[in-house]
């Protein structure tokens, strides 16, 4: 005799409604502070219920705050980021007025609502490939409690978060001058620049003063 192939039966997925099952907590919870005690199959339910939730958790590096916000940019064809906590505001480059003595990497200075700031050209201080000053570059001014700056950008693309867990320390073609300032690499190429140390760095701090 030959006998019917059975055909393997197919689970499907099960879907989860966690509203439901946090309500179910909740409702559980209001009737044991009445003084109810549920019985096994329901305590069952319960805490097969709160596993599920304690499971959808965020895990621990999320709720300790393991992001960093950055503000991304563009640099001579690469993409770069700083930490948004270091920003305080971008404007478009206008109305630069060059220093002399100077190191070159020091574009000049640009007046802000009243505040003159000095503008530094990263591309020139990374010794990358230099393009020529346009309608689209932006001055990236960062700011920490001792030091204040803008950093020229050829363009800005705008604020996003990356995981901590996401930046690589570095990429072997990241040397020279470049690998003193970074943060980290993410798995998307953005190289994370480190504002606090651009930020009190004597070489890129310029003490001194334009003889006449």
């Amino acid at each position: 005799m030959t006998g019917r192939k059975k055909t393997p039966s197919r689970k499907k997925s099960a879907v989860v409604d966690w509203d439901a099952a946090h309500r179910r907590l909740a409702d559980a919870r209001a009737v044991m502070d009445k003084g109810w005690t549920p019985d096994p199959a329901e305590q069952k339910k319960i805490l097969k219920a709160r596993a599920k939730a304690i499971a959808q958790e965020p895990p621990a590096a999320e709720i300790a705050g393991e992001r960093i916000e950055i503000v991304e940019f563009l640099l001579a064809h690469e993409r770069y980021g700083i930490e948004s906590s270091y920003v305080r505001e971008i404007h478009p480059l206008k109305e630069l007025t060059p220093l002399p003595c100077v190191p070159a990497f020091v574009l000049g200075i640009v007046n802000i609502r009243g505040r003159i700031l000095p503008v530094i050209d990263i591309k020139k201080f990374f010794e990358l490939p230099e393009k020529g000053l346009t309608d689209l570059n932006k001055v990236i001014v960062l700011r920490s409690r001792e030091m204040e700056f803008g950093i020229l950008a050829d363009a800005v693309f705008g604020v996003r978060s990356v995981p901590r867990t996401e930046i690589q320390t570095s990429l072997p073609t990241l040397t020279g001058i470049r690998e003193d300032y970074l943060t980290g690499v993410t798995k998307e190429r953005v190289v994370i620049l480190d504002a606090a140390k651009l930020l009190s760095d004597r070489k890129i701090i310029v003490q001194e003063e334009v003889q006449a």
